[in-house]
């Protein structure tokens, strides 16, 4: 974690460009067309569950199998390679990037990423508070919760085999949570957010200035 964080300088650069840029890629390789252009206003999957599908970006056809991916997130089509458009892409190309409108949340939760230590997923899947960690959580609430380094504090659900994961960073208190219950996380994304109980006054800090700041 730092201490030492120029407020001013990342407040300017989030008011000079105070956007995210999600780079779209292909899940495999495949023959490619777009159902969008650049400029295009594209939305994300909405619904309580987030089971209604955002705006259909484009089609993947392999071996005759076809499939749609859809936005992940709102915003405007900033970059497409449309020279791709009825050809075959390998699997991980940069295809796309939506241009995301951040808000204030989001970027108080991304400055706060740069100071919490991030427990990350080991591997693509679902995963799930250990029985202990949920009934502290209903009991106490996240920012009551310390852990420790060795405490099993998630299961992973991983080909219908439920795996204890250890905590092995810090310790401190579960300040953010990132994964919903039974929602597949990608490995490597952010679980948890631990902040040690001396920090909590600069995390403090930062959502009292970013507040202030952001209009």
């Amino acid at each position: 974690m730092d201490e030492n964080i120029n407020f001013d300088e990342i407040i300017a650069k989030y008011r000079s460009d105070p956007y995210d840029y999600v780079d779209i890629c292909t899940p495999h390789t495949g023959q490619i067309r777009f159902k969008v252009k650049m400029g295009d206003d594209v939305n994300g999957s909405s619904g309580t569950w987030h089971h209604i599908p955002g705006s259909l970006l484009y089609v993947f056809s392999r071996e005759k199998n076809e499939k749609q991916i859809f936005s992940p997130t709102n915003g405007v089509v900033s970059a497409i390679r449309e020279e791709l458009e009825g050809g075959f892409v390998e699997a991980g190309e940069k295809v796309l990037t939506i241009r995301h409108p951040l808000k204030k949340r989001e970027i108080i939760e991304s400055i706060l990423q740069r100071v919490l230590y991030l427990f990350k997923a080991p591997e693509t899947a679902k995963y799930f508070f250990s029985l202990d960690i949920q009934s502290r959580l209903e009991k106490q609430g996240e920012r009551n919760i310390t852990i420790e380094p060795g405490d099993e504090i998630i299961t992973m659900s991983l080909m219908k085999r439920d795996i204890a994961v250890y905590y092995d960073g810090e310790p401190g208190i579960i300040h953010s949570i990132y994964f919903q219950p039974g929602v597949t996380m990608e490995q490597g994304t952010p679980l948890i957010g631990v902040c040690a109980p001396e920090k909590l006054s600069l995390i403090q800090k930062i959502i009292t200035h970013v507040k202030a700041e952001w209009e």
